[in-house]
């Protein structure tokens, strides 16, 4: 070989390497474009009517706390947007009655509350109905245990259930994955 005739394929090797990042980046972007991602969209919501008491599911936090906590099971819905959409009583040891509608979204763990209940079975907005992470469990931490025992499948608990099977662990106590 010739100087000349190295040089020529050296330039050409350099050259190949040097397309292999851009080559990637297209792959990439062809992928992302092909999987048509778009970005979450809540849907909105109508206020469900006030809990009836013979509609109302208890649940276990497994806590040592005097409240008791229940889901209204004709509340109970799964959106299109993935959230799960329920309206929670709690009752207090001492006879306090809290109603509120709140959603819980599994694959990002988060919960909102829309709005609470009153007495006379009115609905005011929650004044701040942002999303917010569910934490560990803490005391009341009721928005874990639905995420974890009750709405969320997988053992990340990151996919939505389906309502059936909601709605079959509100009743019957939830359903354990055999690696569990």
């Amino acid at each position: 070989m010739t100087p000349l005739r190295l040089c020529q394929c050296c330039t050409l090797i350099v050259a190949m390497l040097a397309a292999l990042p851009g080559a990637a980046q297209w792959k990439a972007w062809d992928y992302e474009l092909d999987q048509e991602k778009k970005p979450w969209t809540e849907l909105q919501t109508r206020l469900p009517p006030h809990p009836k008491p013979d509609n109302l599911l208890p649940f276990d936090l497994g806590s040592n706390t005097a409240n008791r906590y229940f889901v209204d099971a004709a509340s109970v819905s799964v959106g299109e947007d993935d959230v799960v959409r329920y309206t929670l009583v709690v009752k207090s040891g001492g006879g306090a009655t809290n109603v509120s509608f709140e959603g819980i979204r599994c694959k990002t763990r988060e919960y909102r509350i829309y709005a609470f209940g009153h007495a006379d079975g009115q609905w005011s907005r929650a004044r701040n109905p942002g999303w917010r992470e569910i934490r560990g469990r803490e005391i009341n931490g009721y928005h874990f245990a639905l995420r974890h025992d009750y709405f969320c499948w997988t053992s990340s608990r990151t996919s939505t259930l389906p309502l059936k099977v909601i709605l079959n662990n509100l009743k019957y106590g939830p359903e354990r994955p055999p690696s569990e």
